[in-house]
């Protein structure tokens, strides 16, 4: 079963052009590619209201704020009961 799986995925592979000339590098723009469409669908898709770098930003000042906190920068005070 696997030597099968095998078999078929280095059939696929050596469909791609370019073998003798570029080698395995020959795969380099197709993971280029994929990468470009990863990057802009976390900038531009949303999902429910948030895209990946709105979380990223969001998540990177609490951790800033933290850090401010724990350093003594920034004192938290209680509000007060009448």
């Amino acid at each position: 079963m696997f030597q099968r799986k095998s078999q078929n995925i280095k059939y696929i592979l050596s469909l791609v052009p370019g073998k003798r000339r570029f080698g395995v590098y020959r795969f380099l723009p197709v993971f280029f590619c994929i990468g470009g469409v990863m990057e802009w669908v976390m900038i531009n898709v949303r999902i429910g209201r948030e895209t990946f770098y709105d979380v990223y930003r969001r998540k990177k000042s609490e951790r800033e704020y933290q850090q401010k906190i724990d350093d003594g920068l920034i004192v938290l005070t209680e509000p007060v009961a009448k």
